[in-house]
């Protein structure tokens, strides 16, 4: 979950998007995250580390520089989210404010906008860990959050 998106005739996303284009992106998928109802129990009060550590995950993952690996490590996503209950709620959650922000950054281009939505959705299937509090009634081991 964590190799740079593939490079295409345009260049890495990460050079399609540019850094201040994904900056803004994560400044306002920030404002979102911190006033919905699903997701702001988990996140800290103040989101700046959390939107610093972010910025420079996307960073690599869109083909940019390195920059989580060279500050924290291996990001090992999925790990460092185990403490907190990811449930399929919260995955839509999420990816209902970056989709938000994504179309709240006009930087980004709509092509851009559509291959960044497909990587993080599959991001965040990943990171789901626990169901939500129906139990995941009529749901299949390792299917707590479908993006099909």
């Amino acid at each position: 979950m964590t190799a740079p998106l593939q490079l295409t005739d345009g260049g890495t996303l990460y050079e399609r998007i540019g850094p201040e284009a994904l900056s803004a992106l994560v400044t306002r998928f920030y404002e979102r995250v911190a006033v919905d109802p699903d997701l702001s129990p988990i996140f800290p009060a103040d989101l700046t580390a959390t939107a610093e550590k972010q910025l420079a995950f996307l960073t690599g993952f869109l083909g940019g520089p390195p920059l989580y690996h060279r500050t924290y490590g291996p990001p090992r996503l999925r790990a460092r989210h185990l403490p907190h209950a990811i449930t399929p709620t919260r995955g839509w959650a999420w990816l209902a404010c970056m989709d938000a922000a994504l179309h709240d950054t006009p930087q980004i281009g709509a092509a851009e906008a559509r291959e960044l939505y497909a990587a993080l959705s599959r991001v965040a299937a990943h990171m789901v860990n626990t169901p939500d509090d129906d139990g995941g009634a009529g749901v299949e081991p390792g299917q707590l959050f479908s993006i099909d």
